[in-house]
């Protein structure tokens, strides 16, 4: 019978209220905090800080706050070493009350045996765990978590006085090792006594360590996984009553970094099952036979140890198309297939596989019977950013300039290992800028700042767009003078969709797919493409049209169905082919090129009809031969808005004028009014290229008038003057003559 039901949810009497455990916020893992909606906070009579009794199969304490405004009636979120200490899942009921605690005397903590081989002294690991237990409720038998000790695990194995205590200033807190003599079993004793279980039966399945909440931004795919393996392996009675067998296998794809592997690793700590780690490569064997039978081995031990999952990661490595393959590959193929069919249907034993080439795997293993859903673990949004910075800074020391929400919606592109990395590359330049200032700063007030961040941006590539993007863009429509019309065409085109996407639903109107931006070189088309991805704030793929031409047959072709695919995984997504007339040429007038022309052409028909199904990808193309582009690409339905952006007009001029002389320092005879009617026929790139010919002679007179590098000392005498204005008007041609 299905648990925790959110209908049934708040039950309430004078014993405390029921609950339904959801999953903690990203910052509070590990902390011991229970979050209680505001109606039963009202009902217990609790405040913030106080302590409740969380009763599951087992009852542990936490740390009462209320959960934030918009919260679901009826829920309770606690971290994953709450649940584990109270023996409970995510969707499960429990009761909470209220409980007055005393402040703890002394608290002893046994952790791994590790403990004794450590070069840390056992003095600093004793007041770095008192520091992350400070002001928590504790009893005999508690599970603690300590992030920075490396997730260390300790176990709570004696308090003064006994029963459920604070951990305060004045506590003595005590860290012992496993191998310590009489530590394992006091550790056992104590957990005993709680749990009602020996301490080794309580840790199976917490050997990966990874929890809910070290996942940020993939809600939505846990959940999906959740409910195809927590399931068959926690109540495999309720598939009995529906007539169905449980799902047998998982396939999660994705790009590289996106938590394929970290969703795997915490769904079997939370379902308490065996979790067996299988690399391809190491299954492969030179001799014949012994590949299959090291297969064979894997799902035999599985099924003894059940319940159990069997995670193959890269599973693309062994289990590719047979076509391609070699007699050894095939064989493997063959014997996968063997044992996921022989899986019984009492559903206590999952496979999941986890690829970022799910193109490559045999199509035979991707029907239902073996791996029953495929879900694809794609690039997070800027919520989803958000949540990953939240895992990877809450135990860093962040200076007060540090604005999360702003790095979050900077990092277009950045998969989670790219942010872990974004992190890590932070604090290790914070550690290099205290080693350069020496004693002057102590370690343990050493704080992560804005800079260190800034600094960690230029080292750490996005790699979900690492083949394609030319660069991430930060300059909206206020680097891009006039075009008024123009702009408002794109924002029409690419923001209105991703702003008011029900009263699209509401007008039953697709937004439009493409958009073509044509006009004479220089008039501004790329630059208006970077700001529309600026503006709309969503991730911005640049393609250069010739760079995805190859020589060899088929190759152009792929590339381009790979530039569609990564900006589908990167949606919502601005598509931006560049010089668009290098591959979608008119295939009636293309010469003898092998067909290649005609080849790309229709493929990429074929992807713009596909991106149509898809409100979050929008294609943007520029060139300045529109003429030349094959009719077919231009109909509605594919680049079906067509925007010119024409010479700029002495108004533009003058706007354009603003956009780069702003921050310049203009000398008062300076008329930019006039400069621009002497511009007749130049481009925007052409006014951009008089501006700095200007401020380059200005710069020359000052370096000019003094010695060597003593010119540096004069910058407040660089003026830009009309004469300078003048001269770079007579340097730089007009485009448009």
């Amino acid at each position: 019978m299905l648990k925790g039901r959110a209908a049934e949810a708040t039950a309430m009497s004078e014993n405390g209220v029921t609950l339904v455990v959801r999953a903690a916020e990203k910052r509070d893992a590990g902390r011991g905090i229970a979050r209680l909606p505001e109606a039963a906070r009202r009902e217990l009579g609790v405040l913030s800080g106080e302590t409740v009794v969380i009763e599951g199969p087992r009852e542990t304490v936490a740390k009462m706050w209320p959960a934030r405004p918009g919260a679901e009636a009826g829920e309770m979120l606690v971290d994953a070493d709450t649940r584990a200490n109270a023996g409970v899942k995510i969707g499960d009921s429990v009761r909470v009350r209220k409980i007055d605690v005393e402040d703890a005397r002394a608290v002893t903590l046994t952790g791994p045996g590790a403990f004794e081989r450590t070069s840390v002294d056992r003095e600093t690991i004793e007041e770095v765990v008192k520091s992350e237990i400070r002001n928590r409720p504790l009893q005999s038998g508690d599970r603690v978590r300590v992030e920075r000790l490396a997730g260390a695990g300790l176990v709570v194995s004696k308090t003064q006085p006994d029963g459920v205590v604070r951990v305060t200033d004045s506590t003595r807190v005590t860290v012992t090792a496993e191998s310590s003599k009489g530590a394992s079993e006091a550790v056992r004793d104590a957990v005993k006594s709680v749990t009602g279980t020996d301490d080794g039966d309580s840790e199976r399945g917490r050997a990966t360590g990874v929890t809910y909440e070290d996942i940020g931004g993939l809600d939505d795919e846990l959940d999906l996984v959740r409910e195809m393996i927590e399931l068959p392996l926690s109540e495999p009675e309720v598939f009995a009553h529906l007539g169905i067998e449980p799902p047998k296998g998982v396939l999660l794809h994705g790009p590289p970094g996106t938590g394929k592997t970290l969703i795997a690793k915490a769904v079997a700590n939370e379902v308490n099952a065996t979790f067996t780690t299988i690399s391809g490569p190491e299954v492969l064997s030179k001799y014949k036979g012994e590949s299959e039978e090291k297969l064979r081995e894997v799902f035999q031990s599985a099924r003894e140890d059940a319940p159990s999952i069997i995670f193959f990661d890269e599973i693309d490595s062994i289990a590719a198309k047979r076509d391609d393959g070699g007699d050894l590959e095939n064989r493997v193929v063959g014997q996968l297939l063997s044992l996921m069919d022989g899986l019984d249907a009492r559903g206590d034993v999952v496979v999941i596989g986890a690829t970022n080439r799910a193109d490559n795997l045999d199509p035979a293993l991707r029907r239902g019977g073996r791996f029953d859903r495929e879900i694809e673990i794609g690039v997070p949004n800027e919520t989803g950013r958000r949540e990953i910075l939240d895992v990877h800074t809450r135990q860093m020391p962040l200076a007060d300039d540090v604005d999360i929400e702003r790095l979050a919606s900077r990092t277009h592109g950045f998969v989670g290992a790219d942010l872990e990395s974004l992190a890590k590359e932070a604090a290790m330049t914070a550690l290099r800028r205290v080693r350069r200032e020496g004693e002057s700063v102590s370690v343990t007030d050493m704080t992560v700042t804005r800079a260190d961040f800034e600094t960690a941006m230029a080292s750490v590539e996005p790699s979900a767009m690492r083949e394609y993007v030319a660069e991430q863009p930060t300059k909206g429509f206020e680097a891009v003078g006039g075009l008024d019309d123009v702009k408002q065409t794109l924002e029409r085109a690419v923001t209105w969709p991703l702003t008011y996407a029900p009263l699209f639903e509401a007008a039953a109107t697709d937004p439009p797919t493409g958009v073509l931006l044509h006009g004479p070189p220089g008039t501004g088309k790329t630059l208006l493409a970077r700001a529309i991805a600026a503006e709309s704030g969503v991730n911005f793929i640049h393609v250069a049209g010739p760079e995805l031409l190859d020589r060899y047959v088929g190759e152009s072709e792929k590339s381009v169905r790979e530039v569609f695919e990564r900006a589908r995984q990167a949606a919502p997504s601005i598509l931006f082919f560049d010089e668009i007339d290098a591959i979608a040429t008119n295939r009636d007038s293309v010469g003898s090129d092998s067909g290649v022309t005609e080849r790309v052409v229709s493929q990429l028909l074929t992807e713009m009809d596909n991106a149509a199904d898809n409100p979050n990808l929008v294609v943007l193309a520029a060139t300045n031969r529109r003429d030349t582009i094959d009719p077919a690409l231009l109909r509605p339905g594919r680049l079906e808005t067509h925007v010119e952006v024409p010479a700029p007009d002495i108004e533009a001029r003058r706007a354009i004028l603003d956009v780069h002389i702003r921050n310049k320092p203009l000398s008062s005879d300076v008329d930019l009014n006039d400069v621009a009617a002497h511009m007749d026929g130049y481009t925007g790139a052409d006014v951009a290229a008089v501006c700095r010919e200007a401020a380059l002679r200005a710069i020359q007179d000052v370096a000019n008038a003094y010695e060597g590098t003593t010119a540096n000392d004069h910058t407040d005498e660089i003026r830009i003057t009309r004469e300078h204005f003048d001269a770079a008007l007579d340097s730089v041609s007009p485009t448009l003559v």
